[in-house]
């Protein structure tokens, strides 16, 4: 959010300079090079006596000279003044006319109009290229209505070349600079929309590594807890024996997943060997280990699979079903009274159904601290797949309800 509200404010900015005058502290250098280079060929061209305006002598010669200086001062502030320099320069110009004239003077007419038109406002740079148009075309008109003669269309000529020309000239560089930097704003808006959603994939890929490794590793961690508190708080050799062999089980089965969970968030090779997803057919592998670890707690474990045989589902609710049931067993070692759990698995509809009951109130003995991530990467899974999910307390009975689409579309979200 305050990226995209940066490139706006900068936008804003850089708007201002093509939609309205720009206050500079001094002078633009480019400006001054402009102003004096023209100033010493007017003042070079009235010392050899090079008139524009050769047989018209109303006022002295060197009356030219001022037009000249007031034309060569606009040219410093074209960049910061462009309207008013346009309506001053065009008086200038016009005094001009009235004396010998000068080359110098018509030259920086004819860039504080581009000037006008590039540095101007909007509004402006839309009007002046019409009319100075339509005021060459009723001077060319006029001139020849007038005078009837041939050299009266170069009248018109010079007006266009004065005054249309480098107003269209300013209105096509305008035009480009507007379109670059509306090309530039929209890769900036672009690049910032491909950061916002690179970020979120990866704040998705996080949570979702977050979900595997708590699946996968919170199971066998629980049941190392219990047993161990287990043999610390029963003075029994046999206890603790059998505590230790749960506790050696799962400490190898933890690596293992660990292991697995590693492979998969590595670059897989071109010769290494793909990592089984699991899937809901290894339930009675996942009931065997809950008894194991369950079995010092009181507990038994029931499944009752009654999808049809042989059906394939799509791979992600087949590991979010086989996840929910795995984090259910889990809270079950982890906090059920002694009881049956009991694991029902259904198809019907289009839709999978996973439910895990489980004795439920206050349990004796040592048991391993939840932190309820568990219950939201249930959640989560469920969500992301567009299914529904619950777990709540239903009389003496812990009652844990997920309900996943089970169709093609699911696999692709």
């Amino acid at each position: 959010m305050d990226a995209g509200i940066g490139i706006r404010a900068e936008a804003a900015a850089r708007a201002g300079v093509l939609d309205g005058p720009v206050t500079f502290s001094r002078p633009h250098r480019h400006d001054v090079i402009i102003s004096a280079a023209t100033l010493a060929l007017g003042l070079l061209l009235w010392v050899f006596g090079v008139h524009s305006n050769g047989g018209r002598q109303f006022f002295p010669a060197w009356a030219a000279l001022v037009p000249l200086l007031v034309l060569a001062a606009l040219e410093l502030t074209r960049r910061t003044h462009p309207n008013v320099n346009l309506a001053v320069g065009t008086l200038a110009v016009v005094a001009d006319q009235f004396t010998v004239g000068n080359l110098g003077s018509v030259l920086m007419f004819t860039d504080l109009m581009y000037a006008a038109v590039v540095y101007g406002p909007p509004a402006m740079a839309r009007r002046l290229p019409v009319t100075t148009g339509l005021i060459t075309v009723g001077v060319t008109v006029t001139a020849v209505a007038w005078l009837r003669t041939p050299q009266s269309v170069l009248i018109g000529v010079i007006t266009g070349i004065v005054s249309f020309g480098p107003a269209l000239t300013g209105a096509t560089v305008r035009n480009q600079r507007e379109a670059a930097e509306a090309a530039r704003l929209r890769a900036e808006q672009t690049a910032l929309l491909a950061e916002m959603d690179r970020a979120q994939a990866v704040v998705a890929e996080r949570a979702r590594m977050a979900r595997e490794l708590h699946d996968m590793v919170a199971n066998h961690l629980s049941a190392i807890a219990i047993h161990s508190t287990a043999a610390l708080s029963i003075d029994s050799a046999r206890t603790s024996r059998e505590a230790l062999g749960v506790i050696r089980e799962n400490s190898v089965q933890g690596l293992a997943e660990m292991r697995r969970l590693i492979g998969l968030l590595r670059d897989a090779g071109a010769e290494q060997e793909a990592v089984a997803v699991p899937s809901l057919d290894g339930l009675d592998s996942l009931l065997a280990q809950a008894r194991t670890n369950g079995s010092a707690s009181g507990l038994e474990f029931v499944l009752h699979d009654g999808r049809p045989p042989g059906e394939v589902l799509p791979a992600p609710v087949e590991l979010a079903a086989y996840r929910i049931v795995q984090e259910s067993l889990t809270n079950a070692i982890k906090h059920a009274v002694p009881g049956t759990v009991t694991v029902r698995v259904g198809r019907s509809d289009g839709l999978l159904t996973v439910d895990v009951d489980s004795p439920y109130g206050e349990r004796p003995g040592p048991r391993a601290p939840g932190s309820g991530s568990g219950l939201v990467g249930m959640r989560e899974r469920t969500e992301l797949l567009g299914g529904e999910f619950r777990a709540a307390a239903e009389g003496a009975t812990w009652r844990v309800r997920a309900v996943l689409p089970a169709e093609e579309k699911a696999g692709r979200a």
